[in-house]
């Protein structure tokens, strides 16, 4: 395969930082053209397409990135087909609160959100895409709770996906938003994090994700399809797909269940 040439810098530029890793640039599509593509297939369809192309064991995250929850009808609602947007925060160097009267906390508290882990990729949310957060191997803070998540999903989010916890767990799955989280707890982020970045590449259960790479997951897990190979994936999987269902529907009929979703 032809190589990548490396990217140029000044010594100036890099001395103020700069982003090594190149991918697409996707920011002017619709995300919701992909989705189309994607929506009934299954994880394991994906996978085996990856496969199919050179890309075996590519872009499956590590399984203790688990749905919060799963629809127990053949409406599949838990399933993920978006187009990321990534963000990362890390751990924070500032101190704690300390003890304060309880209106300056809510002060400081405020502020913290405000001005050290605000959350800046709502502004840029389109429908169908999938907000990917990269939490660092943070376990004491919950990324995702039952009001911002309703907002994002307000703004087209079809679901969120995080290496760290998720909180409010109850509320999040009467609201039926699919999450997908290494843990589940923790605190308000004031004290504890901060953001870092907003569309740039991170790594989220062992997978690298570029903004704009197409994400799928279901009760099997998440995989991460390259953009750049986004389109001939989808193609391949129906392919599986249709053959899967075929073959289970004289399963169906064989054994006599009666036809669902998954097999017509």
């Amino acid at each position: 395969m032809a190589q990548q040439a490396p990217p140029s810098f000044s010594d100036e530029e890099l001395r103020k930082g700069a982003n090594l890793l190149r991918y697409p640039e996707t920011s002017d599509e619709d995300p919701m053209v992909l989705v189309r593509k994607y929506q009934g297939l299954r994880v394991s369809d994906v996978i085996d397409a990856m496969q199919a192309i050179g890309l075996q064991d590519i872009g499956v995250m590590d399984h203790d990135i688990r749905p919060l929850w799963r629809d127990q009808t053949d409406q599949l609602a838990h399933r993920i087909y978006g187009v990321a947007v990534t963000y990362q925060y890390v751990p924070t160097n500032r101190p704690p609160a300390g003890q304060m009267p309880y209106e300056e906390f809510r002060k400081w508290h405020s502020h913290w959100y405000q001005n050290y882990a605000p959350e800046l990729f709502s502004r840029i949310l389109k429908p169908g895409h999938v907000i990917v957060i990269d939490a660092q191997g943070i376990e004491n803070t919950g990324f995702i709770g039952s009001n911002n998540a309703l907002n994002w999903r307000s703004r087209g989010a079809v679901g969120v996906i995080t290496n760290g916890p998720c909180r409010d767990s109850d509320e999040l799955i009467l609201q039926r938003i699919p999450v997908y989280s290494k843990y589940v707890g923790g605190g308000t982020r004031p004290g504890r994090i901060e953001a870092a970045a907003i569309n740039r590449p991170v790594v989220v259960g062992g997978v690298l994700v570029r903004p704009g790479d197409f994400v799928v997951a279901d009760g099997d897990g998440v995989v991460v399809v390259p953009r750049e190979h986004a389109e001939r994936v989808a193609e391949i999987a129906w392919d599986i797909a249709k053959g899967d269902k075929a073959a289970r529907r004289k399963l169906y009929e064989k054994t006599g269940l009666k036809p669902d979703a998954t097999v017509k």
